[in-house]
């Protein structure tokens, strides 16, 4: 159950960057700050603290800090599926490698 938070956790850090993306789009630093995406974002961000707290109690910070990085593979994604962002050789050969540490970290030695 920890490391289904913990997959929220970054899910949801990822998404509030979308949010925050958005938003950055503007033309202006008052439509920006006006956005809803700026404050949908934020909550999302809030949110994940609150669950990153919350996993950092149930588990040890070595583990915690490092799968953090999955947050960068939910970030592909949604760059890909929002924004249309192209996902090449590089970036596919960097979430293996996240994946594999990621799962290194988690299994029993």
């Amino acid at each position: 159950m920890t490391y289904f938070i913990l997959l929220i956790m970054t899910y949801l850090g990822a998404q509030a960057s979308v949010f925050f993306k958005k938003a950055a789009g503007k033309n202006n630093l008052k439509e920006t700050i006006l956005s809803i995406n700026l404050y949908i974002g934020g909550g999302l961000y809030l949110i994940a603290a609150i669950l990153n707290i919350y996993v950092l109690h149930l588990m040890e910070y070595s583990k915690v800090l490092p799968l953090t990085s999955l947050t960068y593979i939910w970030t592909m994604i949604l760059s890909y599926w929002v924004f249309k962002e192209r996902v090449g050789t590089k970036k596919i050969l960097g979430v293996t490698f996240i994946i594999i540490g990621s799962l290194m970290i988690v299994s029993p030695v």
